[in-house]
């Protein structure tokens, strides 16, 4: 896997990947952005729910559940001083559909957690990681 970051001015900055998309990134108007883009650890953690979250879709796909949502919200802390790593990520899943099985919406989150998810499987060498979930049944 390869990234381009290039610097567009500023303290903003456009990354593209291997699959060409891109992505703006600015600092914060205290640190002399422009507010042009998300800042980089925002993007670590919107990486790492996506990652999450497509290995629980994906994990209740294969055991049959009728899921037709699955949302993270995701609250975290860093460390007051440099390097400001995260120190505390919780991620909370609401997970909708039809008769959809707790145990297994469980399941799936702890086989992402602790096998799958490679992000978060990082991030939790600094971070103290918890998860819960709520169901909506539709």
């Amino acid at each position: 896997m390869k990234a381009n970051i290039k610097w567009t001015g500023g303290v903003s900055f456009t990354g593209t990947a291997d699959s060409g998309h891109s992505v703006t990134m600015d600092g914060a108007p205290e640190h002399g952005g422009e507010n042009k883009g998300s800042r980089p650890m925002e993007l670590v953690l919107i990486g790492t729910g996506g990652c999450t979250a497509f290995d629980v879709v994906h994990i209740l796909r294969k055991s049959r559940q009728d899921i037709s949502d699955c949302q993270i919200k995701i609250d975290a802390e860093r460390a007051p001083v440099d390097p400001k790593v995260f120190t505390r990520i919780h991620m909370h899943f609401v997970v909708s559909g039809k008769n959809l099985d707790a145990k297994k919406i469980e399941h799936a989150i702890e086989l992402s957690a602790t096998k799958y998810c490679s992000a978060s499987i990082m991030l939790a060498k600094t971070a103290k990681i918890t998860h819960d979930f709520e169901i909506v049944e539709i």
